[in-house]
């Protein structure tokens, strides 16, 4: 109710990617591709996961069915919206739809940060101590793991809502971005956020750093590791790593530059959010499974029936 009394502003503008009716049109055409990619690949490894016991049995799998899950949830927070946008000359967002999209957008990013660092537990774990990795890595501890990384970023996205629902909204309500977040709505607040935009950096900023330096030394002991006490099925290993630090670098990256620093605009900004929320979701089935053979494996028996009678094309 103090909302609604102290704020005039009751939907936001959103400028999107760009004013020409030509460059929008392709753009629906590329986004949709993007997004039919999106969301195919996760919900193919995700269907892959669950129907082989062996790969569900396994954690590295385990938590990779997850990851895929959250970045198909992902992307449908931000993308159908933007795709309705780019056919339509005003594009607005009501303010509870504001607030919802932050909420998702932010409860499945930092759930997908901590479990990308779980990810890097299992793989120091597996190749620190192999002879005892899966009665270090049990069922119990998976879930419990994955249990916290639902539960640390339904925190870190409630900490967000209670910050921007607080403030009052009443003059220009235009957000140059293709979506509702944090930074751009803080902006257009009619009262001095400096405190706002610290705690803010302090939650958002430094949760994406800490995550990332994290999982880089986790990574660098796990190389280490590698080069002192294995020869044999090093390549396998390496290029695991490799493309878990793909994943993780075009996530991190992003996050820091934007939310790791004053909330002031930049040219760059929409490009950086685009890696997050579109490129990562799509590139992430590709770069787990394409030099992946259990799950290249393991898909491939998907297009056999239970009765052994091989599905058409």
């Amino acid at each position: 109710m103090k909302k609604e009394q102290d704020s005039n502003v009751t939907e936001f503008v959103l400028l999107g990617l760009s004013s020409s009716w030509e460059l929008q049109l392709f753009l629906f055409l590329l986004f949709l591709f993007f997004y039919i990619a999106i969301v195919l690949g996760n919900l193919l490894i995700v269907v892959t996961v669950q129907v082989h016991a062996h790969l569900l049995q396994s954690p590295m799998y385990y938590f990779l069915g997850h990851l895929s899950f959250i970045d198909l949830c992902l992307s449908c927070v931000t993308v159908p919206k933007m795709l309705g946008d780019f056919l339509q000359q005003i594009k607005s967002i009501s303010f509870s739809g504001c607030l919802t999209q932050i909420y998702f957008l932010h409860f499945l990013g930092a759930s997908e940060m901590f479990l990308l660092t779980v990810m890097a537990y299992d793989r120091y774990v597996a190749i620190s101590n192999p002879l005892r990795y899966l009665t270090v890595m049990n069922p119990q501890l998976c879930l419990w793991l994955v249990l916290a990384c639902w539960c640390g970023g339904f925190i870190h996205s409630i900490m967000q809502i209670i910050l921007v629902i607080q403030l009052p909204f009443c003059g220009p309500n235009e957000l140059d971005n293709f979506y509702c977040d944090v930074p751009q709505v803080i902006k257009l607040a009619c009262m001095d956020t400096y405190v706002v935009e610290v705690l803010m950096i302090a939650n958002s900023g430094l949760l994406s750093l800490v995550c990332f330096l994290v999982l880089l030394f986790s990574y660098a002991i796990i190389l280490i590791t590698l080069r002192t006490h294995f020869r044999q099925g090093q390549n396998k290993v390496l290029s695991t790593c490799a493309s878990h630090l793909t994943v993780v670098s075009l996530i991190f990256m992003p996050c820091v530059f934007i939310y790791l620093r004053p909330f002031c605009s930049f040219s760059v900004d929409k490009i950086f959010s685009m890696f997050y929320t579109v490129i990562t979701p799509m590139l992430n089935p590709l770069i787990y499974t394409l030099r992946n053979a259990d799950m290249k494996t393991a898909m491939k028996k998907l297009r056999i029936k239970p009765c052994g009678i091989p599905l058409p094309c």
